[in-house]
């Protein structure tokens, strides 16, 4: 069974947290992880492009510009032709979704196959307590400074902190998620992840 050094906020072990295997020591589907990314990448897609490409979107072109035969000129019904300036659009977008869909099963096996990475990798830290005295941004930055940790942080809680979240929300690149928002992408762009042990409990909880 996989396990974490435990640290406190001075970066000293104070204890180890028990992994469960069946969500950090996985195999890694690389293909299941890149469909997961490519989802939410679509589903954030606005999907909004239009164009005019019904009769009825534009207005004119009601009357028949000239007779059919007779003029020497092609023959023409409508002055909102496709083909003349100020007409109509053929094939343009029109808004749509982007998103497709991915079992839960499929969701499940990508989130342990990034969680399995992020441990043999060693950008897994599992932290005592995250909790901040106070709501500012200098003790988020000093938190950080005392673990050692990068810019690129996510902190992963069990419950809503909003001392920890008011403080982290100005630095650009640190984020703050509750389990039930755990995602692939998010846990793909951050270089390390720091939870607590309860956090890691209801993380088992969620994928088991």
């Amino acid at each position: 069974m996989p396990e974490l050094d435990l640290i406190n906020l001075d970066k000293k072990k104070v204890g180890t947290v028990p992994l469960s295997p069946d969500v950090f020591d996985v195999k890694v589907r690389e293909h299941l992880v890149k469909e997961y990314v490519s989802l939410q990448q679509a589903n954030r897609r606005s999907g909004s492009a239009s164009t005019k490409s019904c009769r009825g979107d534009l207005r004119g072109g009601g009357k028949k510009p000239w007779k059919q035969k007779g003029t020497g000129r092609a023959r023409v019904g409508s002055i909102r032709s496709p083909l003349w300036r100020g007409g109509l659009t053929l094939f343009g977008p029109t808004p749509r979704s982007f998103g497709f869909k991915l079992s839960k099963k499929s969701k499940k096996i990508a989130l342990k196959s990034v969680l399995t990475d992020r441990v043999r990798n060693n950008r897994l830290r599992v932290v005592e307590t995250l909790t901040l005295e106070e709501p500012k941004t200098k003790a988020a930055v000093a938190l950080l400074k005392k673990l050692e940790l990068p810019e690129r942080t996510l902190f992963v809680v069990a419950e809503k902190d909003n001392n920890l979240e008011l403080a982290i929300r100005n630095l650009p690149n640190t984020d703050v998620l509750s389990v039930e928002g755990l995602n692939v992408f998010d846990l793909l762009v951050h270089e390390t992840i720091v939870c607590t042990p309860e956090s890691i409990k209801k993380i088992e909880e969620r994928l088991n």
